[in-house]
């Protein structure tokens, strides 16, 4: 489910050039449409929701990285520690992420919409998935390459699973029971030319 995040944010995730390493207060960066702006009673609801998370596989990769939320609900911080206040709640199982810094357990991840924040790394999954990028539906096809048969259309901001890429520019992405080939420049989530198996 996504949610559009309030204009006002107040003490948002930081920029990866203002975060520090260690528990000090982030500045704000513009709000996401992928998650809401947690009030007060929305942080100790997430602080909660911390507890019932399921550990990552292996989630020690040195950023930069891909991977995906793991959980159906998953809060950022304005910092590495459950002291920060949360932020945003992401309600979206499979929402590709950027991971771009790691402090002990917890990630700084970027979201499609560039909003950064600390997420406990149980929260997050290895999990490989691309969202369709704004704009008109693309389409998917039944081969890679331009002139294969179009097999459908896929909406902006409709999320799948990578099946594999082979860096020339076309991923096999599953979107729930139908799958295909999509171009890499059509969605985020994979780097241009990144070959996935």
């Amino acid at each position: 489910m996504r949610f559009n995040s309030s204009p006002e944010r107040g003490g948002g995730p930081s920029n990866e050039d203002s975060m520090v390493e260690g528990p000090e207060a982030a500045e704000s960066t513009p709000p996401s449409r992928f998650a809401r702006h947690l009030p007060i009673p929305g942080r100790i609801l997430g602080a909660f929701l911390l507890t019932l998370a399921t550990p990552a596989l292996a989630q020690d990769k040195q950023p930069p990285y891909w991977a995906s939320i793991a959980s159906g609900q998953a809060m950022t911080r304005t910092g590495p520690g459950k002291n920060y206040p949360g932020v945003w709640l992401y309600q979206r199982r499979d929402l590709p992420i950027r991971v771009v810094k790691k402090y002990q357990n917890w990630r700084l991840i970027q979201d499609p919409d560039g909003a950064r924040g600390w997420m406990l790394v149980t929260l997050l999954s290895d999990r490989r998935t691309a969202i369709v990028k704004n704009g008109e539906p693309r389409p998917v096809r039944v081969d890679p390459g331009d002139s294969a048969k179009i097999r459908y259309l896929a909406q902006q901001g409709a999320v799948g699973r990578i099946d594999k890429c082979k860096g020339a520019g076309w991923c096999h992405v599953d979107f729930g029971k139908r799958d295909g080939y999509i171009r890499t420049s059509d969605i985020w989530g994979v780097g241009e030319g990144e070959v996935v198996e």
